[in-house]
């Protein structure tokens, strides 16, 4: 089988939430001996689904990674549905699996649970979703 390559993008925005999101997503890789690992930091949630696509091009998953908590304004759901879409599409119309470790929590206090290091963190999450995809993609071919 041909090795991985495997992109993480992460937003840089809300970084104390995502900077461990990043950290467990790639801990996830290190463990499922993902050598080649394209990490590339984007400004926030909104530009994780163009580069994605960028990244899909030559890369065999790529794992999306931001934190999008709810303000005092209507904001929070136009980036969160505008990312989770785009992110969609860009897994759709590549044919490439895209991990989405993008939270989006109404309270800063969710996202900091879902961060943490352990079992429950997101990042590494959508990083075996997204390897378990490439793997069922891969079996197609055969």
């Amino acid at each position: 089988m041909k090795p991985l390559r495997v992109a993480v993008v992460t937003a840089a925005f809300n970084a104390d939430i995502t900077g461990p999101l990043r950290d467990g997503a790639m801990q996830a890789l290190r463990d499922a001996e993902v050598a080649d690992v394209v990490d590339v930091e984007v400004a926030g949630a909104l530009e994780l689904p163009v580069v994605a696509k960028v990244l899909a091009m030559t890369c065999d998953a790529v794992v999306a990674i931001g934190a999008v908590i709810e303000g005092e304004t209507d904001h929070y759901e136009h980036v969160s549905t505008q990312t989770s879409a785009g992110l969609m599409q860009v897994s759709i119309e590549t044919g490439v699996p895209v991990g989405n470790a993008v939270l989006t929590v109404r309270e800063y206090q969710h996202a900091r649970e879902r961060s943490l290091p352990g079992p429950g963190n997101k990042g590494a999450e959508a990083v075996r979703a997204a390897l378990q995809a490439v793997a069922a993609i891969r079996s197609l071919d055969e």
